[in-house]
């Protein structure tokens, strides 16, 4: 149980990014925090600059958020340093068995941070940052770590499926829509997974507005229901009164016959 609290405190601190404790930590609106230069470069190497998305929940931003230093997060991370708990860090960047490891690591391997289409291998923060600095990785595309690299590869042509058939709804790759897919309806892979995340966050406002709207509802019939019981309440009140006062009319006047 120590462990695991420890292991949760320190994603709480790490930035997911890097997976290490955060430097200069930021936090985004929809509540992920990262190292303020990680968030910035993961962004500068987007391909698709009309939107930014966090790379946890890919929560979509319209406009380039500002970012400003989370100065709470900082001090906890510099305390954490204080208490000698570096290396716990440390070692919670390590892959486990269900994490995707890095290609390049020898020895004991880090986690992935992302993985490479071109390539097809996958990096952990250290040996991922020449595709970020070299221009001669700028055109390759880097996606979230995944095990089966393959099957993002067409097996006709041999190429990346960056493609996306609309018509028979499968990834494809560029060959593949001048070719078999020539007639369909076709657009690029990045610009699918985008509109498949704004309709996925439209249903999920859409469920969550319908979820209180019925909230709302069962608060009236609530409401409705206790206005009853008092209703039914008093009506039985009132009879009983009623009754009881008849009874005593009875009682008086049967007194009266007596004498």
């Amino acid at each position: 149980m120590a462990q695991s609290g420890m292991n949760l405190y320190l994603e709480s601190i790490s930035c997911s990014i890097c997976l290490d404790l955060l430097k200069d930590p930021v936090a985004l609106s929809c509540g992920h925090s990262y190292c303020m230069k990680c968030i910035e470069t993961h962004w500068d190497g987007e391909d698709l600059k009309t939107t930014y998305s966090c790379p946890q929940c890919r929560k979509a931003f319209t406009q380039r958020p500002v970012l400003d230093k989370n100065v709470l997060l900082a001090e906890l991370v510099e305390e954490l340093k204080k208490t000698g708990l570096q290396a716990a860090a440390a070692d919670h960047c390590y892959a486990g068995d269900e994490d995707v490891s890095c290609d390049v690591c020898t020895g004991r391997k880090m986690k992935a941070v992302k993985s490479c289409l071109v390539c097809l291998v996958s990096y952990c923060e250290k040996h991922l940052q020449p595709h970020y600095e070299s221009p001669a990785f700028k055109k390759h595309q880097l996606v979230e770590p995944s095990k089966n690299l393959q099957e993002n590869i067409c097996s006709h042509h041999d190429e990346v499926m960056k493609m996306f058939c609309r018509t028979d709804q499968q990834l494809i790759c560029y060959l593949c829509s001048m070719e078999e897919h020539k007639d369909h309806e076709t657009v690029k892979a990045a610009a699918e997974r985008t509109e498949r995340q704004k309709k996925l966050e439209e249903s999920r406002l859409n469920i969550q507005q319908r979820i209180q709207d019925r909230q709302k509802d069962v608060k009236l019939l609530q409401q409705e229901m206790k206005d009853i019981r008092v209703s039914a309440d008093k009506t039985v009140e009132d009879i009983l009164h009623y009754v009881d006062l008849k009874c005593f009319t009875f009682f008086f006047l049967w007194s009266d016959i007596d004498k």
